[in-house]
């Protein structure tokens, strides 16, 4: 068996070597891997104090654990005491934890459709280490992997008419109840933003409830996530040399089922239900004319002025039922407006709605790697949704505020007494191959809105 040990330049077995000390310390990355006395050896630079995060520890595993699997090296072995003592200004369970979701998502790959590639993984073994906290790593990249591949899988595949199956499959056997809606059941529900935006595929739509009681004495936590499944733009077709990326504009719902796996997985005292409504925007002779206007369950009347801006119009019947259920908080995630990687780039997404929540969300991110920032609701945008015959329209002629506006659409439709964000993640859905990332979809928002959930329960 080809195998390595992970140590760190404080270490004596490098501190000893002043040749091999100095190569580790010039390293442009945060670790090298060298060969002494005749064994092969990963050296990671230990941080500063002030340089340490935990996603510096899962960025590092990451990047070593796709440079091992890429040599084809079968094991790896660090020594829990190690690898707290290098990062001793954080807590040390959190640190293992860390360590092993990154070398795990580091590991991850979507190969179904690669003929002349073979899935390779590194192993990990951690020496000392307190089991508990190296299985919450394994909980933890598993959810977020699940979540990397129903995004990354290819629309026709995973469709309307698929996804609610391959839900059932990966839920089947846990603590969390999975309640699919058809067709029927959703004209009966009057959900007409899901009925109008799917009117143009091939698919029917669906609408998924998904019920988790680790504890029913919780407040109830909604979970809202966009599940559309590949959004040609409709009628207000997207232009574009290639757009299959639009197969991934369902991450907000793989979001939101990364979270409730990692929740049933890790037992969490909360009480949470996850609302996806699934459809495919596409255009046909039955598809929604812009200028049409959908009738809702609550009363509004919304004229479509863009077939493009759907995932709101769907994202309205998931609030309304999370209002029927009573929630006691409701979060809304989706791929939602071009205008936020606008504002924020690809490190970030945005925050809107309550403002003391925001702020949380906003401190769970940087210790979990799910990076987001606050966002405002600027009530002077609001008259940007005006329409002449419908109560509101679903886009704006303004060419500013893209993402505020949208969100500013969403809270007409946020239940009454209940505390209410929006998380907009255009533009972090996908990422470059660097730490713990692959190549393709990201993974965002799973352990964001697990670790959200689990802090506003207690």
């Amino acid at each position: 068996m080809v195998k390595t040990s992970i140590v760190f330049s404080t270490d004596d077995k490098i501190k000893d070597s002043a040749i091999v000390s100095e190569q580790v310390h010039n390293s442009m990355n945060s670790y090298s891997i060298i060969f002494l006395d005749n064994e092969m050896l990963v050296a990671i630079k230990a941080p500063g104090a002030s340089n340490q995060s935990y996603d510096q520890v899962r960025m590092t595993a990451g990047d070593i654990a796709r440079s091992l699997r890429k040599q084809k090296i079968e094991k790896a072995v660090v020594h829990a005491s190690r690898l707290t003592k290098a990062f001793d200004e954080l807590n040390a369970g959190d640190v293992l934890t860390a360590f092993v979701e990154g070398w795990e998502l580091g590991a991850y790959q979507f190969l179904r459709y690669k003929s002349d590639q073979e899935s390779f993984k590194t192993e990990l073994q951690v020496l000392e280490g307190k089991q508990t906290f190296v299985e919450a790593g394994k909980i933890r990249a598993a959810a977020m992997a699940f979540s990397r591949d129903v995004t990354n899988e290819i629309p026709s595949a995973l469709s309307p008419s698929t996804f609610p199956s391959i839900i059932q499959k990966e839920f089947d056997g846990t603590d969390v109840e999975v309640n699919v809606l058809d067709k029927a059941e959703i004209v009966n529900r009057k959900m007409n933003g899901v009925l109008t935006v799917c009117r143009g595929s091939i698919h029917e739509p669906s609408f998924v409830e998904l019920m988790y009681r680790g504890d029913e004495t919780k407040p109830l936590i909604a979970l809202v996530g966009k599940g559309v499944t590949f959004d040609s733009g409709g009628i207000t077709l997207k232009r574009g040399k290639d757009i299959s990326g639009m197969r991934m504009d369902m991450g907000g719902s793989a979001a939101v089922l990364g979270a409730m796996k990692l929740l049933s997985e890790s037992n969490a005292d909360v009480n949470v239900v996850a609302l996806i409504p699934i459809v495919e925007n596409m255009p046909d002779r039955k598809a929604v004319i812009p200028g049409d206007v959908i009738h809702y369950k609550n009363g509004l009347n919304v004229q479509v002025g863009n077939t493009d801006a759907e995932g709101r119009l769907i994202l309205a019947d998931g609030l309304i039922r999370a209002g029927e259920l009573e929630a006691s908080y409701v979060v809304d995630i989706a791929t939602l407006t071009g205008s936020i990687g606008n504002a924020l780039g690809s490190k970030l997404a945005g925050v809107f709605g309550d403002v003391d929540l925001s702020r949380k969300m906003h401190e769970i991110g940087r210790k979990n790697g799910d990076f987001n920032w606050p966002m405002p609701l600027v009530d002077a945008y609001d008259n940007y949704l005006d329409s002449d015959y419908a109560d509101f329209n679903n886009t704006s002629g303004k060419g500013e505020a893209g993402s505020i506006v949208a969100a500013l659409f969403l809270r007409r439709f946020v239940p009454e007494n209940c505390r209410w964000l929006h998380i907009d993640m255009a533009g972090v859905m996908a990422s470059q191959e660097n730490g713990y990332y692959s190549k393709a979809a990201s993974g965002f928002g799973a352990r964001l809105l697990a670790d959200y959930t689990v802090d506003v329960s207690k």
